[in-house]
């Protein structure tokens, strides 16, 4: 443990080199990931010639559809994660023996490289986030309360883009390649999450399907966190289940990566 505290400021300084080096190729996933700026024009327009209500009860003003979209894209820039590409072609190439010669796990490194590029994102995100205050304060929660819980709420849905990422990119160690399932993954998450459509709008049955499933954890609830869309105590509870959540995926990574990491060594990796 001493051992890899000493190693977490040289990870940081690393990946934000990377981060850097690379930033014309964050700029065109940021382009990629733009999708919340077309539903909120679409979804907009709806609202102002038709009340939309959702299975809560509330109402959905345009102002209300501004607000949700605004953070739909704060907060997919923020829990991004790409370790199961990163994982894919270091096993690939045979580079992943690199950090398994390491003193810490590989893991760690992945979550460091993750973390580093945060005040890339954060950059990003800062027009958006000043659009957001200037426009749609109103929609925006008044109980301090609830924007205390929205730290550990972010904190949790990175945690669950990140292990899910590890999860499912460990599956490159059983298959040629885990991205086909990756595709799939991201393709229920943009559906599922409240990504592209609030949950609240989702038909009863669907709406408890996607209740249980991951993807609500990751960007759904701390877009209604920030948006102001339950109680304190409904907060609560959503945040305490996002970060079983998280702790389930935790668990499920650390076991496949032991075994995909056996198979990896007998190969000579």
């Amino acid at each position: 443990m001493t051992r890899t505290l000493r190693a977490l400021p040289t990870l940081l300084r690393i990946g934000l080199a990377e981060a850097v080096a690379y930033r014309a190729e964050m700029f065109v996933w940021v382009l990629s990931t733009t999708m919340p700026f077309v539903m909120w024009v679409m979804w907009s327009s709806v609202a102002e010639r038709t009340p939309v209500v959702g299975q809560s009860g509330k109402a959905y003003s345009a102002s209300a559809f501004s607000a949700y979209f605004f953070c739909a894209f704060i907060v997919r820039q923020i829990v991004s994660s790409w370790a199961s590409w990163e994982m894919n072609f270091e096993v690939r190439q045979g580079t992943l023996a690199m950090r398994l010669l390491r003193p810490i796990h590989p893991m760690i490194s992945y979550a460091m490289g993750h973390i580093a590029a945060l005040p890339l994102r954060f950059f990003v995100v800062t027009p958006v986030t000043v659009a957001l205050l200037l426009t749609c304060l109103d929609e925006l929660p008044k109980d301090p309360r609830i924007w205390a819980l929205w730290v550990p709420c972010m904190v949790g849905a990175w945690l669950v883009a990140f292990l899910s990422n590890i999860a499912v990119g460990t599956l490159c160690f059983f298959m040629e390649s885990s991205l086909k399932v990756m595709e799939v993954w991201l393709a229920c998450l943009m559906v599922f999450s409240g990504y592209l459509i609030p949950l609240d709008l989702f038909p009863p049955a669907l709406r408890a399907v996607a209740d249980v499933l991951p993807f609500h954890y990751q960007i759904g609830v701390p877009i209604e966190v920030m948006t102001g869309r339950h109680t304190f105590e409904q907060t609560a509870r959503l945040v305490a289940t996002q970060w079983a959540w998280a702790f389930a995926l935790l668990m499920l990574s650390l076991v496949a990566w032991r075994s995909g990491v056996k198979r990896f060594q007998a190969f000579g990796g």
